[in-house]
Formats: structure tokens, C-alpha cells, sequence
């Protein structure tokens, strides 16, 4: 049997499954941004709605700024400690246990202690306070509900570094440890080293890890729920709100957002792939 035909095998039931659920929720959602799904007046009159909201450009705007954010700070701390885990040294293996800690946590729970911790009434505020830095609680910065989504930004950036530097960890285990010990006897300096022979190898694990993260962070309600600003809110985060309205036609429109996010983080997975795979098939050739 063929190596390619066995792994088929062995990954069909898996993606068959994880596709079929996927597509499938997509076509439902898609069918009743539509108005297919139970048949009313079919259309595009859900998606004309939501464009012409007011604010729906701000909140597509608040997504993308807190992905990329996000997603640029990740992906560089990620990089950091990947490297960093990568030497030798006392304690390394505790350090690791430390960068994964959180791997299991979800989102929500993060998102909460996060609340607890930063927020005016939190954790800090109240420390500051007693340590006389302040007046009182309400002086301390606004962190969470705040217009930037700092603690929206934090909360992602605490929970995607350590998914971004397995993902390298597991690139380098591939690549071996002589590359930079080799570029270093050939004249190399050690950022020389990094930047011209391990960073180039690196960058398409990188890219697709931080992609991912971006893709998630884009489409993800419950942080912003719990930590963002009333408004302008997360793009997800009004799809959220038009599904649990009371009114029921507001449905469509829930399911309208809930296409439009899926359909830029599709472009940005496709974008991924046709800019950075072939490169990387270029670079194995």
C-alpha cells in the first residue's frame, strides 16, 4: 500500500468528519442568511441589512485590529521563546512546562481571570490602591471595555504564544540542531545565523500558526463578550447579539455576519496557501 493511500485511510474518517460538520453548518447558515431556510422571500436582503448598519463598519474594524494585534504579538513572543526553548540550559524543562500550562484553559476562563485581574475593580486596581498609587480603584487604567481591546489582546496573546511555539518547536525538531552551529563556522554572526538560514526555514510554520490565530481571533464572540467595549463591538459579537435576539427576524442577519466572517477567514487561509506554500515547495525542490 502507497504511503499516500495509507495516510488517506487513516484521515479520511477524521476529516470526513470534521468536514461534514463544518460544511454542513455553513450551509445551514448559509441557506438561512438567504432566506431559504425556512422559505420567506429569498435574497440578499439579510447581507444589504447588515452593510447598511450603522457601526458595522467600526466593529469590522475593531476585528481586524484586534487579529492582527493579536496575531503580530503572538506570533513574535512565540518566536522568542521558541528559540529560547531551544538552547540548553537549568530550568529549561520547567520553562516549557510554564509556556504550555495554559494549552487546556479555554477561552472564557482566561478571558474572566483576565477580567479579575486588570479590570478598574480587579485585582491590580485594588493593589495599587492600597499601595497608594491611586486615589481609588476607578483611577486605575482602563484595560478591559476599553475602545483599544487591550484585554481582548491580552487575553489572546496569553493564549495562542504557547500554540504558535509548539508548532515551531515541532518545525525545528525537523530542521535539527546544526544548522546555526554550521552557519556560525562558516563566518555567520549568531543573528546572521537566525536571520538568514533558521528564520527562512521557519517562517512557513510561522505563517500557518499565525494564520490559525488570526482566523480564530477574528471569529471569536466569547472574549469580547466578557472584556469588550458596548461599542463599537467585535464583529462576531454583533452576530452573537442578532442570533439571541427576541426578535426572530433578526436571524438572517445573524446568519449573514456569521458568512461574511467565515468567508474573509477563508480568504486569509487561501491567501496563506497559494502565497506561502508554493514557496515553500520551491524551497524543498
Amino acid at each position: 500500500m502507497r504511503e499516500r493511500t495509507r495516510l488517506l485511510l487513516l484521515l479520511g474518517p477524521a476529516v470526513a468528519l470534521v468536514g461534514g460538520l463544518v460544511l454542513g453548518a455553513l450551509g445551514l447558515a448559509l441557506l438561512r442568511s438567504l432566506r431559504l431556510l425556512p422559505l420567506e422571500e429569498p435574497g440578499l436582503s439579510a447581507y444589504a441589512s447588515v452593510l447598511a448598519s450603522p457601526g458595522v463598519l467600526a466593529s469590522l474594524a475593531l476585528s481586524f485590529w484586534i487579529a492582527t494585534v493579536s496575531t503580530l504579538i503572538a506570533a513574535g513572543l512565540a518566536l522568542a521563546a521558541a528559540m529560547l526553548l531551544r538552547q540548553a540550559f537549568p530550568g529549561r524543562r520547567l520553562v516549557a512546562v510554564l509556556v504550555q500550562l495554559n494549552l487546556t484553559i479555554p477561552h472564557v476562563v482566561g478571558a474572566i481571570g483576565i477580567l479579575y485581574l486588570i479590570s478598574q475593580s480587579g485585582s491590580f486596581a485594588r493593589l495599587a490602591h492600597a499601595a497608594g498609587l491611586i486615589a481609588a480603584p476607578g483611577e486605575f487604567p482602563a484595560l478591559t471595555h476599553d475602545p483599544w481591546a487591550i484585554g481582548i489582546i491580552l487575553t489572546y496573546v496569553w493564549k495562542e504564544v504557547p500554540f504558535i511555539t509548539l508548532i515551531l518547536l515541532a518545525k525545528l525538531q525537523t530542521l535539527g540542531p546544526d544548522l546555526g552551529p554550521v552557519a556560525r563556522s562558516l563566518g555567520a554572526t549568531r543573528w546572521q545565523a537566525f536571520r538568514f538560514v533558521l528564520l527562512p526555514q521557519l517562517l512557513p510554520a510561522l505563517a500557518a500558526g499565525a494564520a490559525l490565530v488570526f482566523a480564530f481571533a477574528f471569529g471569536a464572540y466569547e472574549v469580547p463578550l466578557v472584556l469588550g467595549a458596548h461599542a463599537p463591538e467585535a464583529l462576531p459579537l454583533r452576530a452573537w447579539r442578532s442570533f439571541t435576539d427576541v426578535d426572530l427576524a433578526a436571524r438572517p442577519e445573524a446568519f449573514a455576519i456569521s458568512i461574511l466572517i467565515a468567508a474573509l477567514g477563508a480568504g486569509l487561509l487561501a491567501l496563506h496557501a497559494r502565497l506561502i506554500l508554493p514557496r515553500r515547495g520551491r524551497d524543498a525542490g
